[in-house]
């Protein structure tokens, strides 16, 4: 697997030359200076792959070309919105750039409660907490009907620890929910996300996947004039958030996705730590059942708790089994050569812990400081050569 880094533009405290000596070969990015819904210029587009190829990097993925809302709900102007993305789509591929992700969740893009939650070695991870999420939706947000969505042991849960909480500690809560977090889509104010929230529970699930559908139906062969991989990522964390509808969550998700709209440009990106935050999502099987549909892997473990709480634990140990995860993906690109594809599947260190002098300075993207995605890189790059060296000794 070609291995790759999330860069976040000029403008990154990680640098392209870091990225460089971090060993990887390729980069992760998006034009993040254009707005949600506007279609990329061509020249935008070559002239952040002439900076990263200056560098002696390949520019591998697009992370992401955002989907408005209007897309998502079909509605507004979502028709202007598909007719830019498939512009953009255009100019991606006519640049020579393979593969883009993106992803269909509503209002809220990946979600953490807790960005500095401090380990036992005084590192810090990235933070699930069910209970603090609830206090927020029922207490803080005060969305209609949400404590019908919980149990009530739960609810009380929330309750204690909302009114335990300061108004800082609540201040810095909603930050961390609804501001919105690296290479997402945007931000709310607390009335903006209520009127959001309503208008995606009111379409409920399954006009949501139809929405979906219906996208790919009118991008996917754009995508593939242009010579472009679309692979959709999961949902973070893969459950309902605000009562929310979610449509790419589990394998069966991923398996109607595919069958919807069958093309080699309609794709998955599988991303350990989302799918692994369901201990019911078998991700090696996922590998090998969807691995000719798989065009980008994000690498991630998490730890897992019964009420659906989680925090990102170290890259190989945690509850997803890693190794084998790898090696099954590894078996999909020795397939594909033997097919004579010639497409790879570039991966990338998804987060990383924040430690060392990186703790308290300023400017670091919560989950992508450069010492916790090295270390990670550096675990993961060990597991795969392990693996092909075992491979190229016992060839049978």
């Amino acid at each position: 697997m070609q291995e790759t880094w999330r860069w976040f533009g000029p403008q990154d405290t990680v640098t392209l030359e870091n990225i460089v000596q971090a060993g990887a070969s390729g980069v992760v990015t998006s034009l993040h200076h254009i707005g949600t819904g506007a279609a990329w210029p061509l020249a935008d587009v070559k002239q952040r792959k002439a900076e990263i190829e200056a560098a002696g990097l390949h520019w591998s993925v697009v992370e992401s070309i955002p989907l408005h809302n209007d897309i998502k709900t079909r509605s507004g102007d979502y028709q202007r919105y598909i007719a830019n993305y498939q512009e953009s789509l255009r100019h991606v591929g006519a640049a020579g750039i393979e593969v883009v992700c993106y992803n269909f969740m509503p209002v809220v893009d990946w979600t953490r409660t807790n960005l500095m939650y401090e380990l036992p070695n005084a590192s810090r991870a990235l933070r699930f907490e069910m209970t603090d999420f609830v206090a927020y939706d029922v207490y803080m947000l005060e969305r209609e009907n949400a404590a019908a969505d919980y149990a009530p042991e739960l609810l009380q849960r929330a309750s204690e620890r909302f009114a335990a909480m300061n108004e800082e500690q609540r201040a810095l809560l909603e930050r961390n929910i609804i501001a919105g977090l690296p290479g997402g889509e945007g931000s709310y104010d607390r009335a903006g996300i209520r009127d959001a929230i309503a208008q995606f529970i009111a379409m409920g699930t399954e006009r949501m996947r139809d929405n979906l559908f219906q996208f790919l139906a009118e991008v996917v062969p754009v995508a593939e004039a242009a010579g472009v991989r679309l692979c959709i990522h999961p949902d973070d964390p893969p459950f309902s958030l605000f009562g929310l509808p979610r449509v790419v969550s589990t394998a069966a998700d991923a398996r109607a996705l595919l069958a919807a709209v069958p093309s080699p440009s309609n794709g998955l990106t599988l991303c350990a730590g989302s799918f692994g935050a369901r201990g019911d999502n078998d991700l090696i099987a996922m590998a090998r059942e969807f691995g000719p549909d798989i065009h980008f892997v994000h690498l991630r473990n998490v730890r897992r708790e019964s009420d659906g709480s989680f925090y990102e634990s170290e890259h190989l140990d945690g509850d997803n089994d890693m190794v084998g995860l790898i090696e099954a993906l590894l078996d999909e690109e020795s397939r594909r050569q033997r097919e004579g594809r010639s497409d790879g599947i570039p991966m990338r260190p998804d987060h990383g812990h924040l430690m060392g002098d990186e703790i308290g300075r300023d400017g670091v993207n919560p989950g992508y400081s450069f010492g916790g995605r090295l270390k990670g890189l550096a675990e993961l790059r060990g597991v795969m050569h392990t693996l092909e060296t075992l491979r190229s000794r016992n060839p049978d």
